[in-house]
């Protein structure tokens, strides 16, 4: 059995410039296929736009709020809304509250560097 606890996991900061805990992917469990990792973005910073050419993702925000982009359309998000992110697709986050910005984020295939593509380059 793969039980991980955030508390547990090392924090690391992917190409986009967000903090990830990596719960579960083929780095750390059985789980071959997809990845779910907790990000955080600290207040008044943001992600840079960037899209994923083969993973698909669902971003679920479990703390605070901001705004996401998704291929140019802008939409404020809180605490208990959850965002589809297709492959291909621009996507950036920004905190505009006062707390962290916390999400659970779950990728299929998984998280990795490589498949990140900047575009506000």
């Amino acid at each position: 059995m793969d039980l991980k606890n955030l508390n547990d996991v090392p924090a690391f900061i992917t190409k986009d410039g967000s903090e990830i805990r990596e719960l579960l992917a083929h780095r750390n469990s059985a789980i071959r296929h997809q990845s779910l990792a907790e990000a955080r973005v600290p207040v008044g910073d943001s992600t840079q736009e960037h899209r994923h050419p083969r993973a698909e993702e669902i971003y679920y925000i479990t703390h605070g709020q901001g705004r996401i982009s998704i291929e140019g359309e802008v939409r404020d998000i809180k605490a208990g809304d959850a965002v589809a992110i297709l492959p291909g697709q621009r996507h950036r986050l920004w905190n505009t509250g006062d707390e962290t910005l916390r999400l659970l984020c779950c990728c299929s295939p998984a998280y990795e560097h490589e498949d990140t593509v900047f575009t506000d380059l």
